[in-house]
């Protein structure tokens, strides 16, 4: 619950369930009514770090932890300029370095680590690569602007379907309307037996739903790979066995691991290695997380081939 918790005004998610919480560059939430407060004229400082801020940068928090909110919108940043691709380097190797780069870079202006000569090293990759990065902020916009416009002619298209399907609800209800006012008609004027009418007007009814189905498209009888839908095999199968006994038996499956056996849960609750694991939160536990079960599988990852080696062939 504390973290949907105004810092300054102490008003919680509990209180005021329509709360919208608000971010910055800083990662230091507040909630919108007190941001609109202390931003009046556009500007202002964070209440817990005291950095300068701006109003119109700030945004709905998204993630419940502030940090991952930081890093997230740092990422943004520094993607905008570090944004080359695979293609853009000689070997693989030098594209390997290039993503460990700007790995580095997130990381300390995330945990404000050498923020100031991290700064110098971004602004220095933007001097000495100004023209691959304008170039390939051109290739990412049209990209970008082509995917708009064929999810803007799906939306158009899914629009024009409703549409049409609207219609024909409607004619199909008038047309209801229609034929229960004609068979009321019928059997108030008319001189003819009542049954017969109503016969008549049923058998209507029925030759004109067979006609509707007529014009409806036909369904696919092939699959996109040729094979004929509902096609069947001339293979026969044999029966299934009726012998007595467990038609399956359970095998535990033995993993070879190439290293120590990891800790039990005992061992890791007593001898302190969920220290080192995030605790959990009540909506971590209601989406599966479990400290014990994160603790236990990273310590199987790191023992894991652990006694592992290359065995030499020699050749004779």
């Amino acid at each position: 619950m504390d973290d949907f918790t105004c810092p300054r005004c102490r008003t919680s998610k509990f209180q005021n369930p329509s709360l919208k919480m608000m971010v910055n560059v800083c990662g230091h939430g507040l909630c919108e009514s007190c941001v609109d407060l202390l931003f009046l004229k556009g500007s202002g400082s964070c209440p817990e770090c005291k950095i300068p801020l701006r109003r119109n940068n700030f945004r709905v928090q998204l993630f419940e932890d502030a940090a991952v909110e930081k890093e997230v919108d740092i990422r943004k940043r520094v993607l905008r300029d570090f944004n080359k691709k695979e293609e853009d380097f000689a070997t693989l190797k030098e594209y390997n370095d290039y993503l460990e780069e700007v790995e580095s870079i997130i990381y300390n202006l995330s945990n404000n680590i050498d923020v100031v000569n991290t700064n110098k090293r971004i602004e220095q990759y933007k001097r000495d690569n100004k023209e691959q990065i304008m170039k390939n902020k051109g290739k990412l916009g049209r990209e970008e602007y082509e995917l708009e416009e064929l999810l803007e002619l799906e939306k158009q298209l899914e629009e024009q379907r409703k549409k049409e399907i609207q219609m024909e609800e409607i004619e199909t209800k008038k047309k209801k309307i229609q034929d229960k006012e004609a068979l009321i008609d019928e059997l108030m004027f008319s001189n003819a037996d009542a049954k017969n009418i109503i016969e008549t007007f049923a058998q209507q009814a029925q030759q004109a739903k067979e006609e509707s189905v007529d014009k409806l498209p036909s369904r696919a009888t092939k699959f996109s790979t040729g094979i004929q839908i509902g096609q069947r095999s001339n293979t026969t199968f044999l029966p299934v066995p009726t012998d007595e006994g467990p038609l399956y038996t359970y095998k535990p499956i033995i993993l070879s691991v190439d290293g120590p056996k990891p800790p039990t849960t005992d061992e890791i609750l007593s001898k302190g290695f969920i220290n080192h694991v995030r605790p959990e939160t009540e909506q971590g536990r209601a989406g599966g997380f479990r400290s014990i079960i994160a603790c236990s599988r990273a310590l199987q990852d790191s023992m894991s081939g652990l006694f592992h080696s290359k065995k030499s062939s020699t050749v004779h």
